[in-house]
């Protein structure tokens, strides 16, 4: 029996140019309550472009063309997403669902302090918290995510690639969302570093109970961390199953293409091993 916490129903976008181009078409998924599903594919496949429409944060000229996006809350209600207004969207995004983007690492405001960029999220989502309990509530989010609260006045460039990028999951993470949305959130980062992110990604989801969409290029990463994946080529979900299911027994074509597309290290030179 499935519980649902978002469901996503025959949802397309078009770009609006000359001659229109798909971006996605007709995707139907599930995303349930605390699992991690990755969304895998080329670049173009239209990974991106889902993650930003299902959360209304597409500019023009990509038009979300049908289809349903329904939140189902953790107290019961379900939550139309494309029929709330502007202020709704607001106060939803961040509270329900957050985000990591793509770039994260340089995302952040370079001539103010960590401390005070988390600080804005509580200032405006969180108006009823006065200045002692944001401070605590930012030292605290530093804390768990292992940047440290002694960290809280420095400024991005005082830190390194992997601890910016920890700032920025500590800042989707500081309403405590049911839902967070990862685009190539270890890109750019080297391997060791983007080891230690990815373990603490898995140990928050499992602290917090939170889903984690996680949109890559990088199957295997894929493959070691996710549930269930999804693979999307332009711009429609092609196979959709569990981790264990996408190594051992792909259906599709393109999935076995993408599979046979990383190098093993072991195996004779020149030949690809699946």
């Amino acid at each position: 029996m499935t519980d649902p916490l978002l469901s996503i129903r025959d949802f397309s976008v078009v770009y609006d140019v000359d001659p229109p181009v798909a971006a996605v078409k007709n995707v139907t998924i599930d995303i349930e309550r605390g699992e991690i599903v990755g969304l895998a594919g080329e670049s173009g496949s239209g990974k991106t472009t889902l993650a930003y429409g299902i959360q209304r944060l597409l500019k023009p000229p990509a038009v979300i063309t049908s289809g349903d996006v329904v939140f189902h809350d953790a107290d019961g209600e379900d939550i139309d997403i494309n029929s709330l207004g502007v202020e709704e969207m607001r106060r939803f995004r961040w509270d329900k669902i957050s985000m990591v983007f793509q770039g994260a690492m340089n995302a952040l405001n370079p001539v103010t302090t960590i401390g005070a960029q988390l600080d804005d999220v509580f200032l405006i989502h969180r108006p009823e918290m006065n200045r002692t309990e944001r401070r605590a509530a930012v030292v605290d989010l530093l804390e768990i995510v292992k940047v440290g609260g002694a960290r809280i006045r420095s400024y991005p460039h005082e830190l390194s690639g992997g601890m910016r990028q920890r700032v920025m999951i500590a800042m989707a993470l500081a309403l405590r969302p049911q839902l967070m949305v990862m685009d190539e959130p270890t890109t750019a980062l080297d391997v060791l570093v983007q080891r230690e992110i990815l373990k603490q990604i898995s140990q928050l989801r499992h602290e917090f109970g939170f889903s984690v969409i996680f949109i890559t290029h990088d199957l295997p990463l894929l493959l070691e961390i996710s549930d269930r994946i999804a693979i999307m080529r332009e711009g429609a979900i092609v196979e959709l199953a569990t981790s264990e299911q996408i190594w051992s027994d792909p259906e599709h074509e393109y999935t076995r293409s993408l599979l046979s597309s990383f190098p093993r290290l072991t195996g004779e030179k020149g030949v690809v091993v699946r």
